[in-house]
């Protein structure tokens, strides 16, 4: 009996192998490999994932479908299996690396995003700082001092921590300091469920703070992309002189993929906008360069001492301002800094030029949308699809794409943030919507019947 139980993950195994159209050979020839010395064993092993096999063809293919999932090109290069959090830390880790500045995370334990703060705490010999706050406006606040003393600051938490966020997040708006919130959305509202995933934050992250406070926002679309996500979210934090919000959840924090190693030779650079020597003695905290970005001067430099705070500042002196002509200025020139942001136009896979539906997702949902427009394609549909990984600013052709097909459907896991979101940015965007809130991810057999019926419509 104690043998027969040891045999079940090869049983499991030879019942996935036909659940997925794999070729036992393979299976086979690796174990015949790995217990060399050992044929006896790797013979009990193949015929038990043998039987596996059978028992999936006998007993179950009448009522469960045969899947071919078909592998990519391998690409060469190092590679390790890695979840999103891990990636995200990474990302954040080879940004500071690759800007010539200290990495400084300020964070207060919450599900799902305390493995970022586990992860950085390992890493001290690449410069990397992290405290675990009393509270999360602790952690945000701890962090905008560190931008502000020069460092690359960040934050981590889930939607509970970034309503308790939001004041320091406002502060960096006005202070124009680089700042990361990393958002790993979870079930809400209030507790909510904190192991679940949903993608509820979004409103939350383009609009949740008080007055006028455009805030550049990003979304990963899987474990891997963390990386990326992470890295490209710094970068615009630090070349542009702003606080960034990354999303993810707890989908794609907890799950994991095979990750390339990158070289950091490769990685785009990062240049923050120091104030240039040339302007010591003239410099004033506000004065912007060419793009509208404001100026960093780090304390210590002689000649540029200087004061911020979170009441409005005159453009020209940098003194306290309430006048209302400076006032209205300043708040045109924070949001023209961002949509001044240079993101990647949108891009559009499947049916590009004819479909009759087009996808619309962001972030988690990616490969669930992607699967259910293959599904879709194979049936003789005309589909398409296209994904947000940046939300604010748009990419600028967001509503050349949005606009040109017959029908367009918005899939999130929320009530229909997203939908609203662009129906105010795109003129007479009317989208269909598919809608699930159930801390799940989507089930693709559900976008397929969905989309189908609106197909038909």
């Amino acid at each position: 009996m104690k043998a027969m139980m040891k045999c079940r993950n090869m049983f499991a195994l030879g019942l996935v192998c036909w659940l997925f159209d794999r070729d036992l050979n393979l299976v086979a020839n690796f174990l015949r490999e790995k217990f060399a010395k050992k044929p006896a064993i790797a013979e009990a092993n193949i015929k038990v994932i043998q039987a596996g096999y059978d028992y999936g063809h006998n007993t179950h293919s009448s009522t469960v479908n045969v899947y071919r999932v078909e592998s990519k090109e391998k690409v060469p290069g190092r590679y390790m299996d890695i979840t999103g959090n891990k990636a995200t830390a990474y990302g954040f880790i080879a940004a500071a690396e690759k800007a010539g500045l200290k990495l400084y995370l300020g964070s207060y334990p919450i599900t799902p995003a305390t493995d970022v703060l586990h992860e950085l705490s390992k890493h001290k010999s690449c410069g990397v700082i992290t405290v675990q706050c009393e509270d999360e406006i602790a952690g945000c606040s701890s962090a905008l001092g560190a931008s502000f003393a020069g460092a690359l600051g960040v934050t981590s938490t889930s939607g509970p921590g970034i309503c308790l966020k939001s004041e320091a997040m406002n502060l960096a708006v006005i202070m124009e300091l680089p700042l990361v919130v990393l958002d790993v959305q979870r079930g809400g509202p209030a507790t909510g469920l904190p192991t679940k995933s949903e993608q509820t934050d979004l409103l939350q992250a383009l609009f949740g703070r008080n007055g006028e406070s455009p805030m550049p926002v990003m979304a990963a679309t899987s474990p891997t992309d963390c990386f990326d996500a992470a890295y490209q979210a710094c970068k615009i934090a630090l070349e542009h002189m702003t606080p960034v919000v990354l999303l993810t959840d707890a989908f794609v924090a907890n799950g994991s993929g095979a990750f390339k190693l990158p070289e950091m030779a490769k990685l785009d650079p990062i240049n923050p906008p120091y104030v240039p020597e040339e302007l010591k003695g003239k410099w004033t905290p506000y004065m912007r360069a060419e793009n509208g970005t404001r100026y960093w001067a780090v304390p210590g430099r002689e000649g540029f001492a200087h004061i911020l705070g979170g009441l409005e500042k005159d453009s020209n002196t940098g003194a306290i301002s309430t006048n209302p002509e400076n006032h209205d200025l300043m708040t045109r020139l924070r949001q023209q800094k961002i949509a001044n942001i240079q993101v990647p136009d949108l891009e559009v896979d499947g049916d590009v030029n004819d479909a009759d539906l087009l996808i619309v997702g962001f972030g988690s949902t990616y490969g669930h949308l992607r699967s259910a427009m293959d599904e879709l394609r194979g049936k003789g549909y005309k589909v398409a699809q296209t994904h947000f990984k940046y939300l604010n600013p748009l990419p600028k052709n967001t509503a050349a794409v949005l606009s040109k097909y017959k029908k367009v459907v918005v899939a999130e896991q929320n009530m229909g943030q997203l939908a609203g979101y662009l129906r105010m940015k795109v003129d007479n965007f009317v989208p269909f919507q598919f809608n699930q809130v159930k801390g799940q991810p989507f089930v693709v057999e559900e976008l397929v019947n969905a989309f189908e019926e609106i197909i038909k419509k």
